[in-house]
């Protein structure tokens, strides 16, 4: 129903010369999007108070309301382009005045939890791109087009919005900084199986899927009013650093059905691991925090165990938010498991001892689009020591790519296996005791003998080559045409 118009948004946004790629197309769709949505929710709670007989207090004043600024509706329901803004007074009007308005919200907010807080929390890190005031008119009477009404709308808003977020992270090499395949994330977050009433917790949220996935799992178990109210507002919290991501964490949340979020747009590793009390603590944690990056010294003053490595500050990060007996399902790169380092060491020896690490998903090559890593998922309970890990060896029995990405039957084995920990062969279970203590050595060594080096056909690897220089041509395009 709302494919065309989000491919239209689309179409305009590749004539902006502000946008230049899938990652500008989604942000820029993303504030439109919001405040199309603030419009609706606005008029649904003042029909609620109607219907009440209680009066309604608006977020919102008058002229900075969609139905004011971006689709004023003459008497035949259609917009009024007599009163509607356009050119370089529409453009202007969002750049000097829209956005500051929607800024100063951050400022008079009660606490950051609240839908005010949301919005000027947004609208502070969120520029508009689209330069020209023509475009902008094209693209909003497009977004108009959507409606939030019934929650098949918003089901299908939310299935467009994440193709988008699909998109973003294959655009360039980052793509497991925006997106973790969603079959993965539904199979960690069925072996973690959370229960309504247990808080979850995401301190790397990117753009919230694992929040998302949680949710849609737990939405058909809530059969009371208190239940749903539990979702909405005391199960999902999340972190992120990066003003686009937590823009659009924000929003896939909502088109998922969270009317205020609970994410905090903040740098989680700058949080003292020394001042965190019971109350701060989560019974799930499930999340793919970066790997590769580094930060700085002062930053790894904060951890017991010190090193630059960002994802391995972020295990210790999760250990210490778990409760105890709270249970975790983390992405990390391979090498985590038999790296000789000494940080890396001191870490599974702290996993081993703190935790029961139960189970170790080996995920093949090319699970995450454009990140050239291979990865395992821990999946842990905090308070007991290990005394056996089972392992788990994916194997689809293709090559992972664009046109061959993972799914969830390629997940069905493993799921079906774990809740036993069955030994089959691709999975087999090793007893902490065997595990070397100078080293705590826990990599992937299956004894069943059946691995097997997968060689790629010249006609696979040239088919990749020749899709990514037809990317690097469409970007060079872009680039030209700004020139």
């Amino acid at each position: 129903m709302f494919e065309q118009a989000f491919r239209n948004i689309d179409d305009v946004l590749r004539k902006e010369a502000g946008c230049a790629s899938e990652l500008d197309y989604t942000e820029q769709s993303s504030w439109l999007l919001f405040l199309k949505y603030l419009d609706a929710l606005e008029h649904s709670k003042a029909m609620e108070a109607e219907l009440e007989g209680k009066k309604y207090t608006w977020l919102l004043d008058k002229p900075y309301r969609w139905e004011t600024w971006a689709a004023p509706k003459g008497a035949d329901g259609k917009i009024d382009h007599n009163a509607a803004m356009t050119g370089d007074d529409l453009r202007d009007f969002v750049n000097l005045t829209l956005f500051p308005y929607l800024h100063r919200f951050k400022e008079k907010a009660d606490n950051s939890k609240t839908l005010e807080y949301k919005i000027g929390e947004i609208f502070g890190e969120i520029k508009n791109k689209i330069q020209s005031g023509y475009n902008l008119r094209d693209i909003i009477e497009h977004i108009d087009e959507l409606r939030f009404g019934s929650q098949a709308e918003k089901h299908e808003l939310s299935h467009l919005y994440e193709a988008k977020i699909k998109n973003m992270g294959n655009a360039g090499r980052n793509g497991g900084e925006y997106y973790t395949p969603r079959p993965l994330i539904r199979a960690m977050v069925q072996v973690v199986n959370p229960k309504i009433g247990e808080t979850i917790y995401d301190g790397a949220c990117g753009s919230a899927g694992f929040l998302c996935e949680a949710f849609d799992y737990l939405r058909p178990l809530a059969k009371k009013s208190a239940d749903l109210n539990t979702l909405q507002e005391a199960t999902f919290y999340g972190i992120e650093k990066k003003s686009l991501a937590y823009v659009i964490a924000i929003m896939n949340m909502i088109l998922h059905g969270i009317e205020a979020p609970n994410i905090a747009h903040a740098n989680t590793l700058a949080l003292n691991l020394a001042d965190v009390q019971d109350k701060d603590r989560f019974d799930i944690v499930l999340a793919n925090p970066p790997f590769g990056g580094k930060e700085r010294k002062e930053v790894q003053q904060n951890f017991p165990i010190k090193t630059g490595e960002t994802a391995f500050l972020f295990l210790q990060h999760f250990i210490k938010f778990l409760k105890a007996g709270g249970r975790g399902a983390i992405v990390i790169k391979n090498t985590f498991l038999s790296n000789t380092d000494n940080a890396s060491v001191s870490l599974r020896k702290h996993l081993l001892e703190s935790c029961n690490l139960h189970t170790v998903l080996d995920c093949p090559g090319g699970t995450f689009q454009g990140a050239g890593v291979k990865t395992v998922v821990l999946f842990f309970e905090k308070g007991s020591p290990t005394r056996k890990v089972w392992y788990y060896q994916l194997d689809p029995g293709r090559n992972m790519g664009k046109t061959n990405p993972l799914n969830d039957a390629d997940l069905a084995e493993f799921i079906a296996l774990q809740k036993t920990c069955a030994d089959s062969p691709k999975s087999w279970s090793v007893d902490a005791a065997s595990i070397a203590p100078d080293t705590y050595d826990l990599s992937v060594k299956n004894p069943n003998g059946n691995e097997t080096v997968v060689h790629r056909s010249p006609q696979d690897i040239m088919g990749e080559i020749a899709a990514l220089d037809a990317e690097s041509a469409e970007v060079l395009g872009s680039i030209r045409a700004l020139l």
